[in-house]
């Protein structure tokens, strides 16, 4: 059974959301289940795969028994079964905190959106697990359309008009990408991974293998959302519904980061990348350009939820720009942080979620007398908060450690001085939503103020995987060094300093 896993996390979701697109015409109050048992299963497979390869090594999955290139090939190393376990969690705890918002939101839908859900999960696995690059590209594609999708079934309003800019522009990251692989497949006649690797070094020097390589990274940066590349990124994210944006906003983008550092270090190899192309201190600086901007647009913002996105935007400068320090410190920091900030923008986002379910909106005028009314919900909200700052023992702290190291060992001092300078921020943006949320009070016009002491919680479905996020950030954090030295470490290219 066990051998079958990485077909297993692919295909379970995808048939389930079949089967739950059939239920949604027939019985509704099933679709939840069959999509709970899908997300289970594909965890379950997850962590399987992990300890499988940190015993065995490289898991390798022939579809249909065709051997590479010929066939597509599924090749599971220590990186992408970390990010794995990440994907199928986040995605099964997001769905139980949202079930409850589903079923008042979607009375109607329910069946749709799980359908959506379940999809967009397997697509972005899908991702993670193939080693082929037109499936990638594939797989891309069914996350981007259900994303897509998810995003739409928010206000009216507002939330079509997002998704449409979000379709726009994702389409252009998705012809980017492809036309480099287009590049790559005339050069090398090749679309597995592996086997593309092993045929460019003789051509690097070639003008269209630089084509491919710019291409493929413009694509992935705009999927990613890398400033400048992120005006998508905000509205999309911010008018979804919550359901939605609290799976999408921690998957989506880190799922990008992960493509990125797998083009780089397992089909162009770090020789190109690095000592050919010489492009990573051009890149560390635009990295720089994109925390402190993400992190000055998010100080502009009076929506919680919008000001979470400008974050995002910053953190995906972390991790790029980790990546480009082209060392053990920074490329552990980076891999780290995929992990990290899937996390915390998970624990965030379903924080917002729970104030949205009872005050229904998120304006920072909403906020007020919330750690009265949501005391629970609003700890998790600080639990999160504290993790992005970067106050230790939280996860945070400890990738930040590793980019700062790195900055430091690489000689990039505008980086370091970047990261420090977002954190200064994130204690202005979350303290100021801290003051707003413990010391005014709620205002009674708003229609939600509640009798005096009387706490209005979210129901427990909701409640307890926001506590079980918050204590795991705690949680990695303290094992961040074990995470770093048995998984990361080993799969970082050798002679990398």
């Amino acid at each position: 059974m066990s051998q079958h896993y990485p077909v297993l996390l692919v295909t379970v979701p995808l048939l389930s959301a079949f089967i739950i697109s059939g239920l949604s015409w027939v019985k509704k109050s099933l679709c939840f289940p069959v999509a709970l048992v899908a997300l289970g299963t594909s965890v379950f497979c997850a962590i399987g795969l992990l300890f499988k390869v940190l015993d065995v090594g490289v898991v390798e999955y022939h579809m249909g028994g065709w051997m590479p290139p010929w066939g597509i090939a599924y090749r599971i190393d220590l990186l992408n079964a970390l990010v794995l376990v990440a994907v199928s969690s986040v995605a099964l705890v997001n769905l139980v905190a949202a079930h409850k918002s589903v079923q008042r939101d979607f009375p109607e839908k329910k069946g749709i959106f799980y359908a959506l859900y379940v999809l967009f999960a397997m697509g972005l696995m899908g991702i993670t697990v193939t080693g082929d690059v037109f499936n990638l590209y594939v797989l891309l594609e069914i996350a981007s359309l259900t994303a897509y999708a998810l995003i739409a079934l928010g206000k009216p309003d507002r939330a079509p008009l997002a998704s449409l800019n979000y379709v726009f522009i994702g389409t252009v990251g998705a012809c980017f990408y492809l036309l480099g692989i287009g590049y790559l497949y005339i050069m090398t006649g090749s679309l597995n991974m592996a086997d593309i690797a092993s045929l460019l070094p003789p051509i690097y020097h070639s003008k269209a293998v630089l084509v491919a390589f710019i291409f493929c990274m413009v694509g992935v940066c705009i999927k990613m959302a890398f400033f400048p590349l992120h005006t998508w990124l905000p509205n999309a994210y911010t008018y979804a519904p919550n359901p939605a944006s609290s799976v999408i906003a921690p998957l989506m983008t880190k799922v990008m980061v992960y493509v990125m550092i797998r083009l780089v270090f397992s089909v162009f190899l770090p020789d190109f990348s690095f000592h050919v192309l010489h492009i990573g201190p051009a890149l560390v600086w635009l990295a720089c350009l994109a925390i402190i901007m993400g992190s000055l647009l998010a100080l502009t913002q009076r929506n919680l939820k919008k000001m979470l996105t400008y974050i995002i935007v910053s953190e995906i400068g972390y991790m790029v720009g980790g990546l480009w320090l082209g060392n053990r410190l920074g490329m552990s920091g980076a891999i780290l942080h995929i992990l990290n900030d899937a996390i915390m923008t998970l624990c965030l986002f379903l924080a917002v979620g729970n104030i949205a379910y009872k005050v229904k909106q998120v304006g920072f005028e909403d906020l007020k007398g919330l750690f009265r009314k949501m005391p629970v919900t609003m700890a998790g909200f600080v639990a999160g908060a504290l993790s992005v700052i970067g106050v230790p023992p939280t996860c945070g702290f400890f990738s930040k450690w590793y980019l700062i190291s790195g900055a430091i060992q690489a000689g990039q001092y505008g980086f370091m001085a970047a990261l420090l300078f977002s954190s200064l921020i994130n204690i202005v943006l979350f303290f100021r939503v801290i003051e707003i949320a413990y010391f005014e009070p709620m205002n009674p016009l708003h229609g939600v103020a509640p009798k005096r002491g009387i706490i209005e919680e979210v129901p427990l479905s909701m409640l307890i995987p926001l506590l079980l996020v918050a204590v795991s950030l705690i949680v990695v954090g303290i094992y961040s060094g074990t995470i770093v030295n048995h998984i990361i470490v080993p799969v970082l290219p050798k002679g990398i300093g």
